[in-house]
């Protein structure tokens, strides 16, 4: 089976423009492609994950990906699926953001000698006479098609600006300026960026000749993986900072059932016959399959040392292992935040990341799901002593969320 065999079997293609020149590129190892990643944010998140595992998967079958980290196109940001304007960013918080993508990209992708390239839109964007653009460029857009276009769809009834409006010309730009300067034949994304996309395509084929071959592949998920279901989002970070490794496994052990073999086809390195045996797997081995896909996620992620390390949390606290919960996840509790007599539960659930809100805290105690070292607490109006704090206690909301409490 060749690669792009393996890409379709795995569930991973949506559309393509000329599937027999990419298979033939992509199955041959000269596929030079790229995957662009807007800056708004300081890390990235498990939404870009599937698009860092298929550069891993083609950079191993021979192919150099490019990694565009989008410090141009974030100045404006994409419309796609949304209902509002994204939040500007200064330039100062594009440039650290991207900085952050390019330390966790390295751990994804091998850059050395030449097996790989990074590249920011903001070198040849950010330097665009406007005139000399629209002049170059703006000849090979029609209007008409780009209102018609998915990426616009859900913010022509309440409103798209005209400065978004130029952002699918920017991402058409970003291909045919790689396509000429680094040898780039294709392009991968989400299918919420198919009309993007095919922008691109066409402004290369319209600038340079029928015979400038450029393909354009969308992956079957948006760019955040939301229609994946339960599997990815904008929630769950790849930094261990904001998403401990510990959360991060338990995020992938919580998957739906229906979705724990889309997960693995399409995320894992595991034998497609492997992940085949476990697709009649029931019960107890249907959770064992999650246990898999959450181990091999977070070592590809955070190593294999700290997905032991999970993996051995989440079986003490929920296998009966270790009752006293001394493996789980520590928040502290500083001074500052006590009143004279403590702090209420609510609040200290909220405080745990452990609710979103008091009121929401308020529901889970009265409807039973919280409890302090194994005891149900039902009253809302629960303090909680600095003496208590002191010794610590393990807080559970649910059966799956839980913090070990102690006083900073």
């Amino acid at each position: 089976m060749g690669v792009y065999e393996e890409l379709t079997a795995r569930g991973l293609i949506a559309q393509v423009t000329n599937e027999e020149e990419i298979r033939k590129l992509v199955n041959s190892g000269k596929a030079r492609f790229y995957i662009g990643f807007d800056c708004t944010a300081d890390s990235l998140t498990a939404g870009h994950f599937m698009a860092l595992c298929l550069m891993k998967r083609l950079q191993m079958a021979g192919n150099t990906p490019i990694a565009l980290i989008g410090g141009g196109t974030t100045m404006i940001g994409d419309p796609s699926g949304r209902t509002d304007m994204r939040k500007m960013l200064t330039r100062e918080d594009i440039n650290h953001n991207a900085e952050c993508f390019r330390r966790q990209m390295e751990r994804f992708i091998d850059f050395s000698d030449g097996k790989a390239l990074m590249v920011n839109n903001a070198d040849w964007l950010l330097d665009l006479n406007y005139v000399e653009l629209l002049r170059e460029v703006g000849t090979h857009f029609s209007v008409n098609n780009m209102l018609r276009a998915e990426c616009y769809k859900n913010r022509m009834e309440r409103g798209l600006s005209f400065f978004e409006f130029n952002y699918m010309i920017m991402q058409s730009y970003d291909f045919y300026y790689l396509f000429q300067h680094y040898d780039c034949n294709m392009q991968f994304g989400g299918d919420d960026q198919w009309s993007n996309m095919l922008g691109g395509t066409e402004l290369i084929r319209r600038k340079l000749g029928k015979d400038a071959h450029a393909m354009t592949i969308t992956l079957l998920t948006d760019s955040n993986g939301n229609k994946m279901g339960k599997t990815a989002g904008n929630a769950v970070w790849l930094d261990p900072n904001k998403t401990s490794p510990y959360d991060f496994y338990q995020y992938w052990r919580n998957v739906g059932d229906a979705d724990v073999m889309k997960c693995l086809r399409m995320l894992t390195f595991l034998p497609l016959e492997q992940i085949d045996e476990m697709s009649s797997w029931e019960g107890s081995d249907l959770n064992r399959a999650k246990e898999i896909l959450a181990w091999e996620l977070t070592a590809l992620v955070h190593g294999e040392e700290e997905a032991d390390k999970a993996q051995q949390q989440a079986r003490a606290l929920f296998g009966g292992g270790a009752s006293d919960g001394g493996d789980a996840p520590v928040v502290e509790v500083g001074a500052e935040e006590l009143n004279d007599d403590g702090i209420t539960l609510p609040a200290l659930l909220v405080l745990a990341g452990l609710c979103k809100s008091r009121s929401d805290a308020r529901t889970n105690i009265q409807q039973g799901g919280v409890s302090i070292d194994g005891e149900a607490e039902k009253n809302p109006a629960r303090m909680i002593t600095e003496d208590e704090l002191r010794k610590g206690f393990l807080l559970r909301r649910g059966k799956k969320a839980y913090k070990r409490v102690t006083l900073k």
